[in-house]
């Protein structure tokens, strides 16, 4: 690794997180200029771009840094870059007295950058604007990606910007939608932000304020589920819940197929198989749920209807919104929610979890292996959208699963040895910070949050979300000697 190359570059994406935080500086301004919340924005901005600056200065880079950037450096600015910037993004909360810790103020900042929507938050609606808005914003920074908008902004990165794409894509591969990876960035952004910009306005056209339009907006574009209300999306009637049902569906959903859907070829969404699972299982789970929740009320109503849809596109695109209390549901249901968290969204969405494309292949190449039992000599293709699928895929897949289970393993028993929790407790927080889902059941359930956990755990479950979210590698080559080597 070229540490000179790696930590010029983090801090040159940490000043782009700095700037943004003008944005909820404004808020803090238009409410109260003289508040601890102002003073806490300028603080760390201006501490930040000087801090950055001056690194940059003791790091300084050529033209010929620039050539030649290979894997290990593209998964190690990236890492790097989402700690600093989720280090000096933690810094308002702190210095504000939005939370009583650092160590809380950066597992704020790591559940908003990760869109995990994990909260040490118990008033939610006590928080001034400034705050609840960089609350959110670090959802929607974090949701397509603080490395896909560097790439977008920095063109010097040249050829070496495919590098840190695919460090930082959500899925197995990082297609291009163009021959340059700086447009391909910009076009995904700028469907990002239609998107987000079409929500914004069906939320306001249902009554709700501009800020919390926003907010909510980037909670549901990023699959993040941090909300401005105590009580998140169950605060809000049924139109604005079946609007977020929506966006949350399509934020889930691979962005490489909207784009081709604005384009004009909707044929796309039919051909892809990953999105024919994706949309099957979330209408087989609604339906599911719908008939148990009726039975279980005597009634089938609308709402019953809208909170099994909400719940289900809650979980599997991993936002993590709630509208009803499922630690309250027949246990097969949350057994069933439970799965949602692991499978996750599309490749190439905003969600988290291991990602459908994944599991497909793991169960594809389990029964490959049954069939192969049988007839030793058949040659047996795993195929994905009528191609064969390569062995290094394959591996890949495998290993991520193989990875991710560990992980998974080690977050639970951690959290039942140093928390005392109890198993159900352990094991919904662990695969809720690693698919980056937020909410879990017991002590981490729908009504519930994490503010109870201790210092220890908050920085173990960070590490999880980080890892969750930057597809596992990018956080774990930063604890191998073989990266820091050059």
């Amino acid at each position: 690794m070229r540490k000179r190359l790696v930590f010029n570059l983090a801090f040159r994406i940490n000043i782009m997180v700095c700037f943004t935080m003008l944005w909820p500086l404004m808020w803090a301004v238009l409410d109260d200029a003289g508040s601890a919340e102002t003073r806490a924005f300028i603080v760390t901005i201006l501490g930040g771009m000087l801090l950055s600056y001056f690194m940059l200065l003791q790091l300084p880079l050529g033209e010929e840094d620039f050539s030649h950037i290979g894997a290990k450096d593209g998964l190690a600015v990236v890492g790097i870059s989402w700690i600093v910037a989720s280090a000096i993004g933690a810094c308002p909360f702190f210095l504000s007295g939005a939370t009583a810790t650092y160590t809380d103020a950066f597992f704020e900042t790591v559940s908003g950058f990760t869109t995990t929507g994990a909260s040490i938050m118990t008033d939610i609606e006590s928080l001034p604007r400034g705050i609840l808005f960089w609350r959110s914003l670090t959802h929607w920074l974090g949701g397509m990606g603080i490395i896909v908008l560097s790439v977008a902004l920095l063109p010097s990165l040249g050829r070496g910007a495919y590098q840190f794409y695919r460090a930082e894509a959500p899925g197995p591969t990082a297609e291009r939608l163009t021959p340059r990876m700086t447009e391909t960035a910009k076009t995904l952004w700028a469907v990002y932000f239609l998107f987000s910009l079409a929500e914004t306005a069906l939320l306001m056209a249902g009554g709700m304020p501009l800020f919390d339009a926003l907010c909510h907006t980037f909670g549901t574009m990023a699959t993040g589920g941090f909300s401005t209300k105590n009580a998140s999306m169950a605060a809000y009637g049924p139109y604005v819940q079946w609007v977020v049902i929506a966006f949350m569906f399509m934020a889930g959903t691979n962005f490489l197929l909207h784009y081709q859907a604005i384009r004009g070829r909707l044929g796309g969404f039919f051909k892809s198989e990953e999105f024919r699972t994706y949309f099957g299982t979330i209408a087989g789970c609604v339906l599911l749920f719908t008939a148990l929740l009726a039975f279980r009320s005597g009634e089938l109503s609308e709402s019953v209807f809208r909170d099994a849809a909400f719940q289900v596109v809650a979980i599997i695109t991993t936002t993590g919104y709630v509208t009803a209390d499922f630690n309250l549901w027949p246990a097969v249901l949350q057994m069933v929610l439970v799965l949602l968290m692991f499978i996750g969204g599309c490749a190439g969405s905003t969600g988290g979890g291991m990602k459908i494309v994944r599991v497909h292949i793991a169960v594809k190449t389990g029964y490959r292996s049954i069939v192969q039992a049988i007839l030793p000599n058949a040659v047996l293709p795993v195929r994905m959208d009528s191609r064969a699928v390569s062995n290094v895929y394959i591996t890949g897949a495998v290993s991520y699963f193989v990875i991710y289970m560990v992980l998974f393993a080690l977050g639970t028993v951690f959290m039942t040895v140093f928390e005392s929790a109890d198993l159900v407790t352990a094991f919904s927080a662990s695969v809720a910070s690693l698919s980056n889902i937020g909410p879990g059941l017991g002590g981490v359930g729908a009504l519930e949050n994490y503010a109870w956990i201790s210092a220890p755990g908050k920085w173990m479950l960070s590490f999880l979300m980080l890892a969750g979210r930057l597809e596992l590698y990018s956080i774990l080559v930063l604890l191998l000697p073989l990266t820091w080597r050059k």
